[in-house]
């Protein structure tokens, strides 16, 4: 009984330092193993690893690729055009020893701060290398392609490799975008101006044909209306001839009978004459009156 109660404890012991020696690396994740702060194994592949209990202790990481925000930055393009920048970057650990010794004991935090500075010192280099029209154009990809390439080279000795950089912001600085905005919209408006100067000068120009048509066409009408007024009129005329020529005793009737017409109109008409005035010559008689 005596021995049971002192094995029990023991294999407890031992089990626990079993346990203790033995851990877990998850696929997603690096470990280093340290003894008393130095690195004496790295286990990057997933499954179990071993440990001394109570000496050793396992340090792990995130193998995954890792996002970065950069903070607004301002820089300055080949034309002094100050502008408002801020990147986006993806990053991931590729050497756990150099990562270990490069930001010690706050790992990811520090490596977020120290890959930020690389960042932004590519960024002032690079962007101030070119005009502000290509930073602020659409097809800048050239631009980022040269910033991840700096900052790749600069973070290798942190142990960590900069995937890709996008330049999630090109602006201008606040104090500059009233003047950029005024100067946008007085340019705008010269251009209207222009456009509107332009459409008046044409729209003269479209006025001053349509009245010259307008009078050309009324011109030509009114010959052509006189010309075809001078032709009746010497049909008219023509036809008077012929018609009293055939008959002049009844072309005088007809006259007359005009004639009674045009001076009894009207129920106030009066009329002054001698009673053997030729007017009433066929008023006088029913038969005309034989003239030599």
């Amino acid at each position: 009984m005596v021995k049971s109660a002192m094995i029990l404890p023991g294999l407890a012991v031992i089990g626990a330092l079993i346990m203790s020696s033995l851990f877990i690396v998850d696929e997603r994740e690096k470990v280093l193993v340290l003894q008393f702060g130095q690195v004496k194994a790295v286990k990057e592949e997933p499954g179990l690893g071993f440990k001394v209990p109570l000496i050793q202790e396992v340090v792990r990481y995130d193998a995954r690729i890792l996002g970065l925000f950069t903070q607004p930055l301002e820089v300055t393009p080949l034309d002094d055009r100050r502008l408002v920048v801020d990147a986006f970057a993806r990053w991931r650990i590729v050497d756990l020893v150099d990562f270990r010794e490069s930001v010690g004991t706050e790992g990811v935090r520090a490596a977020q701060t120290r890959i930020e500075r690389i960042l932004n010192a590519a960024i002032r280099e690079v962007l101030g290398s070119v005009p502000s029209q290509r930073v602020l154009s659409e097809d800048r990809t050239s631009l980022m392609n040269l910033i991840r390439d700096q900052a790749r080279r600069e973070a290798l000795s942190l142990g960590v490799e900069v995937v890709d950089v996008r330049l999630t912001r090109t602006d201008l600085p606040e104090q500059n975008l009233a003047a950029t905005f005024a100067r946008m919209r007085a340019e705008r408006e010269r251009e209207a101006a222009d456009e509107i100067a332009r459409g008046n000068e044409a729209a003269s120009r479209v006025r001053a044909a349509a009245d010259r048509t307008v009078v050309e066409l009324t011109s030509q009408a009114r010959k052509e209306a006189e010309v075809i007024r001078g032709e009746a009129d010497a049909q008219r005329n023509g036809i008077y001839a012929e018609a009293f020529g055939r008959d002049p005793e009844f072309f005088a009737f007809t006259r007359s009978l005009t004639s009674y017409e045009r001076a009894l109109r009207g129920s106030n008409s009066s009329i002054v004459m001698r009673p053997d005035s030729e007017f009433f010559d066929y008023l006088r008689s029913d038969q005309a009156p034989v003239r030599p």
